[in-house]
């Protein structure tokens, strides 16, 4: 699908972005990728990676800014939406500039989308957005449910899906590049020992991104099947040696992560590697072609970082760390 396409995605300067752009390049070889982004530093910092690339161009914008997104979506097919204020204590502090993006952002883009023809749509959402305890979650539950009703407004010919997972190891601002780096002083500082955390690579995070543009007919939420981890047992994996230190939960802060709630049970069906949550309005979610082979979850299921079914063990992190050491933080 994407092969031989023109491809935007905004915050592309982000962790995802620097991970979604070389593997749908060597994957797909699409016709372009535009990197839609307002930070000018990130993007001549990642253009040094693609200087003999006639494939990747950069457009500086900003998705509060309806005009700007309509000339940067001119000729596009599938868009990939990135950007967001993504800090939880940021947006805390700064709740109507996180509004601005996260909310009237993804308001403005479904506009743009629909109105430039583009042909499908993927916003990648967070855990944060399922039963939301602070403004950041809250803003993509809003983004996620925008997103979804937009559907309602193209007649079939933009198509509009949400992909959501947790922690994404080694990113930029995650637990993982923050213990490496405190570790140097002996100490590991632990919010609450009871944490737990789902684990999910950003090229997994690529994965369902390319499945959710492949499978969806509109309105869907995917939710990647992802190991589980205690966060003693995160610091441990970084350093285990480092004395652990409980300060207490961050304003905002979940003690487990959770990506689907019992309330979506009733709409939510298994496959093999994903869960997907269908849309509850508009009857899209008793149709065929969206549910395809999946069943149904039972009532009452939720999907959370302490019910998980797969952990991830200590070993396993310290593998993956060293493989990846030379990038964690840096993307």
């Amino acid at each position: 699908m994407l092969t031989n396409s023109t491809i935007l995605i905004t915050g592309g300067t982000g962790s995802f972005g620097n991970t979604f752009v070389p593997m749908t390049l060597a994957k797909y070889n699409p016709k372009k990728i535009i990197i839609y982004s307002r930070d000018e530093m990130k993007q001549w910092n990642m253009a040094k990676k693609f200087l003999n690339d006639p494939r990747v161009r950069f457009f500086i914008g900003d998705v509060r800014d309806r005009e700007r997104l309509y000339r940067a979506l001119s000729g596009v097919d599938y868009v990939v939406h990135a950007a967001a204020t993504k800090i939880v204590p940021t947006a805390e502090y700064n709740p109507f500039e996180c509004i601005k993006t996260n909310v009237n952002g993804a308001m403005n883009l479904i506009d743009a989308c629909i109105d430039t023809g583009v042909k499908r749509l993927v916003a990648l959402s967070t855990d944060k957005a399922s039963q939301p305890v602070n403004l950041y979650g809250a803003t993509k539950l809003c983004s996620d449910k925008i997103f979804i009703a937009g559907n309602a407004y193209t007649g079939g010919k933009t198509k509009f899906a949400v992909v959501r997972y947790g922690n994404v190891m080694g990113s930029r601002g995650s637990v993982i590049p923050f213990f490496m780096e405190t570790a140097k002083s002996g100490k590991l500082t632990i919010t609450d020992k009871r944490m737990t955390r789902f684990m999910i690579s950003l090229e997994q995070g690529v994965e369902l991104v390319w499945h959710a543009f492949d499978d969806m007919e509109g309105g869907e939420i995917y939710v990647k099947k992802i190991p589980s981890m205690n966060i003693c047992d995160i610091a441990r994996a970084v350093d285990a040696d480092a004395e652990q230190v409980e300060i207490g939960i961050r304003p905002g802060e979940k003690l487990h992560e959770q990506m689907i709630g019992v309330e979506d049970a009733h709409f939510t069906y298994e496959y093999p590697e994903h869960f997907k949550i269908l849309p509850q309005i508009c009857n899209w979610g008793l149709f065929d072609a969206m549910i395809k082979d999946g069943k149904r979850v039972p009532e009452g299921f939720s999907y959370t970082s302490d019910n998980n079914k797969e952990w991830m063990t200590i070993s396993q992190l310290q593998n993956w760390i060293d493989k990846n050491r030379a990038k964690i933080g840096s993307i």
